[in-house]
């Protein structure tokens, strides 16, 4: 469901006299579906700028990232579009909504935009907040005012909401209490179950064992730290 092939990244820093700072070369890695798997390695090695060029929010200087039939690496910027709409979804460490746009809203979007009436949109957001323990006195106002625990909570349930064939998690279970982290772990176990090829990011190692079938540790793929 995932193939990563061959991919490389650098980034130029403009305002340094444009200097190239290489960070990734020979990425390659592939995820079935049914799969979870880790990527692992220091800070700085490259697993957050692996994850976002699967995505589409970094561009690469090379290679090929299959996610189904799309080429991300090469897809115009309507295919990534549609890709993340039906296929491919993205749970990151932070929210980022748009102001006054009410909890319940923010959650039911991908079902909306996947043709989910409105009525069975919120109502299927509202079993997903409730399950992660979000005060239904809270589903009108904007997430920008939750907390950070409730705001990673509410970015839980809009990656969940729709059953999407692939899944990258950044730290799913940052900032969570045992209880809520309980539910996320097993959230994820269902997305598995259903045949959902997921990448994650996981400091927590209880969780990681808990979860993935392999890793892959990306410091193989760093310029300067390959063994």
């Amino acid at each position: 469901m995932i193939s990563v092939e061959n991919v490389s990244k650098s980034f130029t820093l403009h305002n340094q006299g444009s200097t190239v700072i290489p960070v990734m070369a020979g990425a390659s890695l592939q995820v079935a579906a049914g799969e979870c798997v880790a990527l692992v390695g220091a800070s700085g090695a490259g697993k957050s700028t692996l994850m976002r060029m699967i995505y589409g929010n970094y561009l690469t200087a090379s290679g090929r990232i299959m996610v189904g039939d799309t080429d991300v690496a090469s897809a115009a910027p309507r295919e990534v579009i549609a890709l993340r709409r039906r296929t491919l979804g993205y749970v990151s460490q932070f929210l980022r909504v748009v102001p006054r746009v009410p909890t319940i809203d923010v959650v039911a979007e991908p079902l909306l935009l996947t043709g989910t009436g409105a009525d069975e949109a919120r109502a299927q957001a509202a079993t997903l907040l409730a399950r992660l323990n979000i005060p239904e006195r809270l589903w009108g106002l904007s997430p920008t005012t939750f907390s950070g625990g409730e705001q990673q909570r509410v970015n839980i349930a809009r990656g969940f909401a729709f059953a999407y064939p692939a899944l990258l998690l950044d730290e799913p279970t940052a900032s969570l209490d045992p209880t809520n982290r309980a539910t996320v772990l097993a959230m994820v176990q269902e997305a598995k179950a259903r045949g959902a090829a997921i990448i994650g990011i996981f400091h927590d190692h209880a969780a990681r064992e808990a979860l993935c079938d392999r890793q892959v540790d990306v410091t193989g793929f760093t310029p300067g730290l390959a063994a």
